[in-house]
């Protein structure tokens, strides 16, 4: 016996019809169908000539339609809501494939979609719907029941047939009403670390400009992983998607991790943590590092020993308790906006000088830390100045000439002049420690690095001193002066520039050129190994020149051998065979008093690019990872971007300028006009 049901009649199915759908009245008239209810014969489409002037459909008749096509369609696809109604699925029935394969990002993937509108569109439908018959109701609340059943399959069909009978100023009136719903956010709904993910492909600019957008974009902008994957592909570095690098800013933070230590180690010694230092960017577990180490006071006993006279360990967690001792870790925004405004600075220009005056001739060599600047000159001085004051701390005197080159570190200043020698000097005291005879000529050029000194001289050879065993010999190749050398102690090699217009590369081991790179026209002043982080592209290598600039290698090794093709090993020469031993560096920087600046592969002896600006002599040169600076005999100190050219001129010395020094935030310019300008950045 047929029994039909009706909903109007049981209030606890009004709610459960009214919880599935999203639309207001849209189950409570399901089945009370007024003669003017537009329906087609299925039931699931709304034709267009039914709409105004189709026929009538008696009450009954409506009802009957409604019981046989919308309860089953509402049952069949929300069946926890209309299980009563339908059939009710059992242990026996076999499952049927889900028909919503595509889910709303808004739900979890267990849910059918279904999204929810919001308050205030509810209201004004609500309202709108109130002012229309109640047959016109009871049409509408019908098509949204279907829809709203429907799974997605079902919903984009409907939506194509209705799109079809739209008129344009219905199509407008969507156009305008997606434009707006479709606004979502994106980082709000994704999971936190696709947000973070998308948030590292951006630039500072619009980073920060995210960051403005809301709470939960600015809590995602400032995050530490994105801010530390800025810092790594910009600091110290250029950055291969936008070409910009920033400073490392090493010494500035070294000198206030110094200084807090220094405040810190009144009564309590110096192992406590500084709160300014920040973790390298190439190192991912730095922090936990450090501040397991900082968290390790000097007088701990070492593990593995008993503590004297039952020492506890509860005053160290009281110490440690304190707040001023416990490791604080500055933000890696924090780190990079140090660090742009540096390179910001270093961009446009924007500088403070400082001039430092005292010397009687001309300023022929120069170096400088954090704290303190050293120069030599040809009046046979050196001079040690506070940076913060510009004033003389002491003057170093013995030398019996000119003074041509120098180099310090924390315990020691070894200097060389035109009188032959070299010496040795704790620049703290001014007292000279050893003197070092050996040239037949004038001293022009040094470079140490750890045990190791090499000297280059106008008797046309480059010597090399051993500090530890005291032994001492001697490279020969070049026919004229030596005016500046390099060491690489981890390859065991040294670079040597002359004024026979040739740059050589020696292995310290056979204690023979390995290769001899020529091309400058004028005599080569300085010579330079560039940093492993330094990179150039191969398609920047400028070949305008690149017949006149080739590398020769000694007679024992083949010039048919292609050394473009070989294995890295092989471009060095015999005593590079193992692969245990490191090469020297790939890029070699050079200028001359041809007015060029030079920059070359070491493995092959290329020229991968010229650098023309200076109108005179290229004197002093000096260069990091992010950029080149020089000095010459027209007065000029030019800042090249190595990939570019040239960014910025300098101006203000009355005379050549012969040496200069370069750091993170500061250069520091020599001339023979006596002055020594730092500009700070």
């Amino acid at each position: 016996m047929d029994h039909k049901i009706d909903l109007s009649e049981s209030p606890a199915k009004k709610r459960r019809l009214s919880k599935a759908s999203p639309f207001p009245l849209a189950h409570q008239r399901v089945h009370h169908m007024d003669q003017s209810t537009p329906m087609s014969s299925t039931g699931t489409t709304l034709g267009k000539s039914s709409l105004g002037d189709g026929p009538n459909f008696p009450t009954s008749a409506n009802s009957r339609l409604a019981g046989q096509t919308i309860t089953p369609f509402l049952a069949k696809h929300i069946p926890n809501e209309y299980a009563p109604l339908g059939k009710v699925p059992t242990s026996d029935t076999p499952a049927t494939a889900n028909p919503n394969t595509k889910y709303c990002y808004r739900h979890r993937p267990d849910m059918k979609c279904r999204r929810q509108a919001d308050e205030p569109s509810m209201d004004q439908l609500q309202h709108e719907l109130e002012d229309l018959p109640q047959s016109d109701q009871q049409a509408i609340t019908h098509v949204w029941s279907l829809f709203s059943a429907a799974p997605a399959k079902h919903r984009n069909l409907m939506l194509q047939g209705i799109l079809t009978q739209c008129c344009f100023p219905q199509l407008s009136y969507l156009a305008c009403s997606i434009r707006e719903l479709i606004r979502i956010d994106f980082l709000n709904a994704l999971p936190t670390e696709i947000s973070l993910k998308v948030l590292c492909y951006l630039d500072t600019t619009s980073l920060c400009k995210a960051a403005q957008v809301s709470q939960r974009w600015r809590t995602l902008a400032d995050d530490d992983f994105v801010w530390h994957k800025m810092c790594e592909q910009h600091i110290d570095r250029k950055c291969t998607k936008c070409g910009w690098g920033l400073p490392l800013l090493e010494r500035k933070r070294l000198r206030a991790s110094k200084r807090e230590l220094q405040l810190r180690a009144s009564g309590r010694g110096l192992n406590q943590w500084s709160p300014d230092i920040t973790p390298a960017p190439e190192a991912s577990n730095v922090r936990g590092e450090f501040a397991s180490a900082a968290l390790k006071p000097a007088s701990m006993p070492i593990q593995g020993t008993q503590p004297r006279h039952g020492q506890q360990l509860t005053a160290y967690q009281t110490e440690l308790e304190d707040s001023n001792f416990l490791p604080k870790f500055r933000p890696w925004k924090e780190v990079y906006k140090d660090r742009f405004k540096v390179g910001i600075n270093w961009k446009h220009g924007r500088y403070s000088t400082k001039v430092f005056r005292g010397h009687s001739n001309g300023v022929m060599c120069l170096q400088f830390d954090d704290r303190v600047l050293a120069t030599g000159s040809y009046d046979a001085t050196i001079k040690i100045w506070d940076l913060e004051t510009c004033e003389e701390i002491r003057t170093l005197k013995g030398h019996e000439s000119g003074i041509r080159c120098l180099q310090f570190d924390d315990t020691k200043l070894i200097s060389g002049s035109i009188d032959r020698s070299l010496k040795v000097w704790n620049w703290h005291n001014g007292q000279c420690i050893s003197t070092y005879t050996g040239h037949s000529g004038g001293v022009i050029g040094l470079h140490f690095d750890s045990a190791l000194l090499a000297s280059g001289s106008m008797d046309h050879t480059v010597k090399i001193w051993n500090f530890e065993d005291k032994s001492t010999f001697v490279l020969r190749g070049h026919t004229d002066w030596v005016n500046a050398v390099k060491l690489d102690s981890p390859s065991r090699t040294v670079v040597s520039a002359s004024d026979d217009f040739t740059v050589k590369m020696w292995d310290l081991d056979l204690k023979q050129c390995i290769r001899t790179f020529e091309g400058h026209v004028g005599h080569v002043q300085q010579v330079l190994l560039m940093p492993v982080e330094f990179d150039f592209e191969e398609s920047e290598v400028d070949d305008r020149d690149g017949s006149s600039s080739t590398a020769s290698f000694p007679s024992s090794d083949s010039p048919s051998h292609s050394t473009v093709t070989a294995p890295p090993q092989e471009c060095f020469g015999p005593g590079f065979s193992s692969k245990e031993r490191p090469l020297p560096p790939r890029y070699m920087l050079t200028s001359a008093l041809d007015s060029t600046i030079r920059l070359w592969d070491t493995t092959n002896g290329k020229c991968l690019h010229t650098y023309f600006g200076h109108l005179e002599g290229v004197w002093a040169l000096a260069a990091d990872t992010l950029r080149i600076v020089s000095g010459a005999e027209d007065r000029m100190v030019k800042v090249w971007d190595p990939r570019k050219g040239c960014d910025r001129t300098f101006t203000g010395h009355a005379g050549p300028v012969t040496c200069i020094g370069l750091s993170d935030s500061k250069l520091c310019t020599g001339s023979e006009d006596c002055e020594v300008r730092m500009y700070s950045f």
